[in-house]
């Protein structure tokens, strides 16, 4: 019998006022989990310590010096602080965010050191953590900087899987920024990411089109057929299986992303309501496009719940496996590409 790939996964905490350390503990309860994985926390022991003799769990938690030398078995945590964070559930505080970025910028260097093969990441609150360091929406645009590639935001599950050409920027901006130059781009990172990422040489991709019912026509917007539906034409006589533009209503009502192997959004709400709504607590962020794997739960910091003990860490193992198998697909990809070439 084979042994199974067992990988270094690096996990950054998020908001310590969230339900990240939580999701985290909860997560590696199950002793299996350690068959596919040495995980590698970057935030500060004795929180974990604590948070799981509050909860009644029973993890073996190991404080990391050496990140070249995790335990095997526990559940290793670089201390990124000198001291552990006071943490106040669901209280939103500049403190909070700077603990959180402190453990995303140590859990980013390793990643580009490959001292962890794979990152996955809590949930941060997008206002705690602004600062001088720290002036993006999100993950994603941080880890656009520092990591080679171009980001693409890219919401994945087994029953669905949408990718957005723009994602955290105000709706009145929308239609200034989707040029064709942009919308190209996105569907190019698209296909190559369900190339490289998942197996599928020839993908099917649907997208969506930018105002209701596509415009119908011209009344209500000219985009859609000015913009989107000469350009997919375009591609598609470039040999891309590119299909569209949807009406994202019907489109998701009907069940026609059944028929694709993704889905290519416009805006956030245009693909997370629907993905959301058919994948929630199995839907995982997977930041495409660069050159190491990122994933995340699906939700955010749930400062509404923090401290009750009944946040559900679903959404956070399947980031986990999903962070695995993306990897482990990678290097099937480029074991192909040296053999064909």
């Amino acid at each position: 019998m084979s042994e199974i790939p067992k990988i270094n996964v690096g996990i950054s905490v998020g908001d310590p006022n969230g339900i990240g350390i939580e999701i985290i503990l909860k997560a590696f309860q199950d002793k299996r989990i350690f068959d596919f994985f040495t995980p590698i926390v970057f935030g500060h022991s004795k929180n974990f310590i604590e948070e799981q003799k509050k909860w009644g769990l029973q993890i073996g938690i190991y404080a990391l010096h050496d990140i070249k030398k995790p335990n095997k078995t526990r559940l290793n945590v670089v201390n990124i602080w000198d001291k552990p964070f006071p943490i106040d559930y669901g209280k939103e505080q500049p403190e909070a965010g700077d603990f959180a970025f402190a453990s995303l910028e140590a859990a980013t260097e390793a990643l580009k050191k490959n001292q962890i093969q794979v990152l996955v990441t809590a949930p941060i609150h997008k206002k705690s953590i602004q600062s001088k360091a720290f002036n993006f929406p999100g993950h994603t645009d941080y880890l656009n900087s520092q990591l080679e590639g171009e980001s693409l935001m890219f919401m994945i599950s087994e029953e669905l899987k949408v990718a957005l050409v723009s994602d955290h920027i105000p709706l009145h901006s929308i239609t200034q920024y989707l040029t064709a130059e942009k919308i190209t781009q996105k569907i190019q990172l698209l296909e190559k990411s369900v190339q490289h990422d998942f197996g599928i040489a020839r993908p099917k991709i649907a997208v969506l089109g930018i105002n209701p019912h596509n415009g119908d026509q011209g009344v209500i917007g000219e985009e859609d057929d000015q913009l989107v539906r000469p350009l997919l034409q375009s591609l598609f006589e470039k040999g891309h299986l590119v299909f569209g533009p949807f009406a994202a209503d019907g489109f998701f009502g009907s069940r026609l992303h059944k028929n694709y192997d993704a889905v290519l959004a416009m805006y956030h709400d245009q693909g997370l309501i629907p993905f959301k709504t058919l994948s929630f607590g199995e839907g995982v962020n997977f930041t495409a496009g660069l050159s190491h794997i990122r994933t995340s739960p699906d939700h955010g910091t749930a400062f509404d719940i923090a401290g009750k003990g009944i946040a559900d860490p679903s959404s956070f193992i399947a980031a986990l496996y999903s962070a695995r198998s993306l990897y482990l697909q990678r290097l099937e990809t480029k074991a192909v590409a040296l053999v064909q070439n």
